[in-house]
């Protein structure tokens, strides 16, 4: 571990213990390194790595703050490390293979806690999907928010979040299914019907398998798809791909 690292397992220590709840702020650089037995250009480096992690805010002019620590706020740095990943075959496959591992168990446990108005919520964005299933880029979107609404009825924020940072890169991989598949707007409308009935039927086990199979035939074509683009470019002279 260098010492930039064990600074900020410090600092962190201090907040996991209460030393420094959420919202607190921070003693200025000189105070805090003596504190921490760093030296200021250390503490400095440990303090700057914590706010790009969104656990510190550094406020200019007023000083530096521990953040709310909430599970959207610290976790939404993931959906910008995914979008790195774009043009990265694996890990889209590996993206959807967790979605697979999470989104149909939190869709079970959806169907234990989740209010009427939730619900609602839900067949707004179902009701949404079969109005726009000849607009791809529509339809898709109201697909992410039916599922985001569904995992919010869990009330777990972190199983939320998580989720959410990998729905932009998917999102991307829905989208162009609709657009290569001409039979998937009605697969998908179905799947989605069937989660909505299973939801409704406050069914948990029924819920999860009918999520379990709406996930699983999506990254089915996936990995089909993308196994004829590969093979598709392969063919070609010098093993090149347009696009």
């Amino acid at each position: 571990m260098s010492l930039t690292d064990k600074a900020i397992e410090q600092i962190r220590e201090l907040i996991r213990t209460g030393a420094l709840p959420p919202g607190s702020k921070l003693p200025p650089e000189p105070d805090l390194a003596a504190q921490l037995g760093l030296s200021r250009n250390l503490a400095r480096e440990a303090v700057k790595a914590l706010a790009v992690a969104r656990v510190l805010e550094v406020r200019r002019g007023d000083g530096t703050y521990v953040t709310s620590l909430q599970p959207s706020l610290l976790l939404e740095g993931l959906g910008g490390a995914v979008e790195l990943l774009q043009g990265d075959s694996v890990a889209l496959q590996d993206l959807m293979e967790v979605r697979r591992l999470l989104e149909p168990v939190a869709t079970g446990l959806a169907a234990t806690r989740i209010s009427d108005d939730q619900l609602a919520e839900v067949k707004g964005h179902l009701d949404a999907m079969r109005e726009a299933r000849d607009d791809v880029e529509r339809l898709n979107a109201h697909d992410a928010a039916f599922h985001r609404a569904v995992v919010s009825a869990t009330g777990n924020e972190s199983l939320l979040a998580l989720l959410e940072g990998i729905s932009g890169r998917t999102l991307r991989a829905r989208i162009w299914r609709g657009l290569v598949d001409i039979q998937a707007a009605g697969r998908t409308l179905a799947e989605h019907e069937a989660i909505f009935a299973a939801l409704s039927a406050r069914d948990a086990a029924l819920s999860q398998a009918a999520a379990l199979l709406h996930v699983s035939n999506t990254e089915k074509w996936l990995r089909e798809h993308l196994r004829s683009a590969e093979a598709e470019a392969e063919a070609l002279p010098f093993g090149t791909a347009s696009g």
